[in-house]
């Protein structure tokens, strides 16, 4: 799995101009699923995002997770995330899960995030969304799991 987080104190994803999904502070999380993909590392993710501590405390320094300032989650599925450059101008998308498999795992996701006890908002998966949103910092972060 491939999931870019971004800090954000406020943020919006709609389809056709209507909002599906927001949150204020928290992150924004773009989420790719490749076909390789396990329950364990939907758990690694979980517990690595919702446990970072990119939030400033009160002297200022990154120190405080998503639960400490009780933040909210936009989860936003990205395919995109696996994209092949090697060959050409145009990206391959070979890499990025199936469809019916990826959706599966994003929900799995999703739902476990949300056992932590923290909010979790949504775009839907394979649609064309717009996501508007004020970055924080600017933070990002990305997790792959071949990299843990």
């Amino acid at each position: 799995m491939r999931v870019v987080v971004q800090r954000v104190k406020q943020a919006v994803v709609a389809i056709d101009g209507q909002p599906t999904g927001q949150v204020g502070q928290g992150f924004v999380l773009l989420v790719g699923i490749s076909d390789h993909d396990t329950e364990a590392e939907i758990d690694y993710l979980v517990r690595k995002i919702t446990n970072l501590r990119v939030f400033s405390d009160d002297n200022g320094q990154m120190n405080l997770s998503l639960k400490d300032i009780n933040g909210g989650i936009l989860s936003i599925s990205q395919f995109t995330l696996y994209a092949n450059t090697k060959k050409g101008n145009r990206p391959s998308f070979t890499d990025a899960g199936a469809p019916d498999f990826a959706e599966k795992m994003y929900e799995l996701f999703n739902e476990r995030l949300l056992t932590t006890g923290v909010s979790v908002e949504t775009g839907t998966f394979g649609a064309d969304m717009q996501v508007t949103l004020t970055n924080d910092g600017p933070v990002t972060i990305i997790f792959d799991t071949n990299q843990k």
